[in-house]
């Protein structure tokens, strides 16, 4: 139970550097903030109706933008977003255990307008305007916004998987697609209901962080997949030696039952030269290799040559068991 806590730790201490890192992005252009503006409203926003006067029935009702995270490093971007690209003052509210951004009604359409959404539909209905992911850069940026609002990362020492989640399946296939024209394989599966993007491959997952510009989480990130190869790489070296080795040990007792099986019911001075001179080897050089017997006979006999004595050697003894011990 320790274990997997201190791994689920590390998966969000991982999830969060990457955040922290690509918090610090800025769009070189106006037109790659607003993509990922577009992306972040399109993740956490929320048009709400607002009357004028709560204590007036007949007071006008007006729509307002209201931006709800769990991470301040998403509040944060998001604030420091609308204030610089439009000069707009957010306020903070109250909500549960945290708190949310929202915008006046002028201000909320200003926002919506830019990033080419319509205040008279539902947010969780719409996707992106292709006019905003014209670019490639724009495109960068607009998954990378997904990321920060709706994303998450495991921590590579624990495996490889990278997801981010959508509210529909025409969102999803959006940023699928998105994300494959940037030359990135990623997939899409159905979780409750919500639609999720993910990539499970670790080249996929570093070549994501480059796409999103977290160049000090992706040398972090193929600093762990290097050295988890070349562990693994051993690992497998080291298993695949000892099954050789105890392929060898297990060929080599059967070798010495059937030889001292000979020996007690025939004899081995009854056996040809060739077969006399393997039996006696084996017994005297249990842990040797074929090959190595191979060598130490007179003269010296090849690896399949040995083999093909021992073959000899069972296929006499089990023909002298199928008879009790004669022939």
């Amino acid at each position: 139970m320790e274990e997997e806590n201190k791994k689920e730790k590390e998966g969000a201490s991982f999830s969060m550097q990457v955040k922290e890192e690509l918090s610090n992005v800025e769009g070189a252009s106006r037109h790659c903030q607003l993509a990922e503006l577009a992306a972040l409203v399109l993740c956490c926003g929320r048009l709400v109706n607002k009357k004028m006067d709560d204590d007036d029935e007949n007071s006008c009702i007006n729509k307002t933008l209201l931006f709800e995270s769990e991470n301040e490093t998403v509040l944060r971007k998001y604030f420091t977003f609308v204030q610089k690209t439009f000069n707009i003052e957010l306020m903070r509210v109250h909500k549960g255990n945290g708190y949310a951004l929202e915008l006046n009604e002028q201000d909320t359409k200003t926002v919506l307008h830019a990033i080419e959404l319509s205040e008279e539909e539902p947010l969780e209905n719409c996707v992106a305007d292709s006019r905003l992911l014209l670019r490639n850069c724009c495109r960068r940026a607009f998954v990378r916004g997904c990321f920060l609002a709706s994303g998450s990362i495991s921590a590579p020492q624990k495996g490889y998987h990278f997801e981010i989640v959508t509210v529909s399946e025409k969102r999803a296939q959006q940023l699928q697609q998105i994300i494959r024209n940037c030359g990135i394989e990623a997939k899409t599966v159905v979780r409750k209901k919500y639609h999720v993007v993910y990539a499970k491959e670790g080249e996929q997952i570093g070549d994501l962080l480059s796409l999103m510009e977290a160049p000090k989480a992706r040398m972090n990130f193929e600093n762990i997949r290097i050295l988890k190869d070349v562990r693994n790489s051993v690992n497998r070296k080291v298993n695949c030696e000892a099954a050789n080795l105890n392929k060898t040990a297990n060929a080599s007792l059967e070798q010495v039952r059937d030889i001292e099986y000979i020996s007690e019911y025939y004899g081995l001075e009854s056996l040809p030269e060739n077969l006399r001179q393997a039996a006696r080897l084996r017994l005297e050089k249990p842990d040797a290799s074929l090959t190595e017997l191979g060598k130490m006979m007179d003269p010296p006999v090849s690896k399949s040559g040995v083999n093909h004595r021992f073959k000899k050697l069972k296929a006499l003894a089990d023909q002298m068991r199928e008879k009790g011990g004669r022939l």
